[in-house]
């Protein structure tokens, strides 16, 4: 039982270690490119954030604390959760009000800060970063390298440094570009268990709808 008890903990992911509120050393910021999310997996779900009228293209996944290994989540707070207006205030730039619920339950109750603040700051970390605008250039769609994406975000900001945005796919598209700041939002070079470029050289990447 003991040996059961030792690889039981030694087996629990390192962010369920220290998971208290504010104790963290940076930001990832995500940005998903809303019609491959659409494609995927919102059209099935019917979801608002995917028709044509809202014209998303690279929306906020989430901000989320991080450390140098690992991640906190689901933290306790005793900061009062977000009212519906809130969220729903968020669903310009994250899709829906069901996303800024999630992440705010999430991420945001381990930043240490309020709801209001939480969202307040996810939004100026989602203006600080210029979305490349050749993306909504395409009209077709197309299949290109996921390194092509990480260099246009890094054209597209020269503060960037190379280390500091990493491009992830998924079942062979382009998902999320996710993006490293300071807890004052400049920014930083990743953790090692967040630079894991995608490196598909033909991932699928729609148009904007």
């Amino acid at each position: 039982m003991r040996a059961a008890l030792i690889w039981l903990c030694m087996a629990l992911p390192v962010w369920a270690e220290n998971d208290r509120a504010g104790v963290f050393d940076y930001y990832v910021m995500s940005l998903s490119w809303s019609p491959n999310w659409c494609a995927r997996e919102g059209d099935a779900r019917r979801s608002p954030q995917c028709d044509a009228s809202q014209d998303h293209g690279w929306i906020l996944h989430g901000l989320w604390p991080q450390y140098h290994r690992g991640y906190p989540s689901y933290c306790n707070t005793s900061q009062r959760p977000p009212s519906r207006g809130m969220t729903a205030q968020m669903a310009d730039i994250m899709g829906t009000s069901g996303l800024a619920w999630h992440q705010w339950k999430k991420h945001g109750t381990c930043t240490g800060l309020s709801a209001a603040d939480y969202y307040a700051l996810s939004r100026e970390a989602y203006a600080s970063v210029v979305r490349p605008p050749v993306f909504r250039q395409i009209t077709k769609r197309m299949k290109l390298p996921a390194s092509v994406v990480e260099e246009a975000f890094l054209q597209a900001n020269p503060g960037f440094v190379r280390d500091g945005i990493t491009i992830t796919c998924q079942d062979g598209m382009i998902q999320e570009a996710r993006i490293c700041l300071s807890r004052d939002l400049k920014p930083v070079p990743c953790g090692q268990d967040v630079v894991r470029d995608c490196r598909m050289k033909d991932a699928v990447f729609d148009p904007v709808r």
